[in-house]
């Protein structure tokens, strides 16, 4: 997420799926290397899958279990049946603007405001997983805001 250039709010950066790969919105994902923190692999994920670099990384505790898709086994090992992904903030600069997507992964992105980011999202886990980043997002900005 970021601050918007007049500092009062605040956008969430959605990934939008080619539509091969289903063409929904969501944040940026991904899966652990060999030997990575989950921390390590966020910050690795965010790099490749936009050029950013947060400031801050925020561990939420949340994380959402779905079930394995035919079409993405081959990228599993075969006793792999689902998938458990969780959830980080990342905190960039208010001047992050366009991410460096790969074309293959991803066909748009968006910066969004809260409640338009949310009706993007199609997959409860994701859904739950916005609402509880924007429930952390409002308490450390009600902080700082403050003084």
């Amino acid at each position: 997420m970021r601050r918007t250039g007049d500092g009062r709010s605040w956008e969430y950066l959605l990934l939008r799926r080619t539509p091969e790969a289903g063409g929904f919105w969501r944040g940026v994902t991904g899966a652990l290397e060999y030997g990575e923190s989950f921390e390590e692999a966020a910050r690795r994920e965010l790099f490749e899958e936009t050029g950013f670099i947060p400031n801050e990384l925020v561990r939420i505790d949340y994380s959402y279990t779905f079930p394995m898709e035919d079409q993405w086994q081959r990228k599993y090992s075969p006793d792999v049946r689902e998938i458990v992904e969780h959830v980080f903030l990342a905190f960039l600069n208010a001047g992050a603007s366009e991410p460096k997507s790969d074309p293959r992964e991803h066909d748009r992105w968006a910066w969004c405001p809260f409640e338009e980011a949310l009706k993007k999202l199609r997959w409860p886990g994701n859904i739950e997983a916005l609402k509880r980043c924007e429930r952390i997002v409002r308490a450390k900005f009600a902080q700082t805001d403050e003084r």
